[in-house]
């Protein structure tokens, strides 16, 4: 499991004194009013920044860091990837899981078939939508839904699921 959760990507500067437009990668965009701090990912190292402010535009969030005050302290980091630790995460309601510990898992028919292993989770609105690569190299997509997801064990690796009828067709 991942120490860090990414919950957002600087797709681009706002205005000069050195705030960015984030791109949230997180359910709930408003929880950047109550984040501190976050990981930047520059691809060399990771910076924890501080967070100074907070505001919204559209879809996006707009925060400022401390100590960068001007559009040239923090234009090198567009399109980088903000993260937080697990204990800045979002507390998960029961049967939730984070997608970082989801990937990877094996899937598993409730009939004891190994199907393959969990390499994405699509966001559909609905429901989440879970891509399984098959043994044969095929992709499958099930439904996260109850009557589909029989089990998940984070600590096993393995995820149980009950192949609804058209699923593998």
């Amino acid at each position: 499991m991942e120490d860090l959760l990414r919950v957002g990507v600087i797709s681009s500067t706002h205005g000069v004194r050195g705030e960015v437009k984030v791109f949230p990668t997180t359910d709930d965009v408003q929880r950047f009013k109550k984040l501190k701090e976050v990981w930047l990912d520059t691809g060399k190292e990771k910076l924890l920044l501080t967070i100074e402010g907070v505001k919204f535009f559209k879809q996006f969030a707009i925060l400022k860091f401390k100590g960068y005050d001007n559009i040239n302290d923090i234009e090198k980091y567009k399109g980088k990837e903000l993260w937080v630790t697990r204990e800045n995460a979002v507390p998960l309601e029961e049967n939730e899981y984070y997608i970082a510990d989801l990937i990877g898992l094996k899937v598993v028919s409730d009939e004891g078939d190994e199907l393959g292993e969990l390499t994405d989770v699509l966001q559909t609105g609905a429901n989440d939508v879970y891509c399984v690569r098959m043994k044969n190299g095929k992709e499958a997509l099930f439904p996260a839904i109850a009557e589909c997801v029989q089990n998940v064990d984070l600590e096993k690796g393995i995820m149980v699921v009950h192949v609804m009828e058209g699923l593998l067709d």
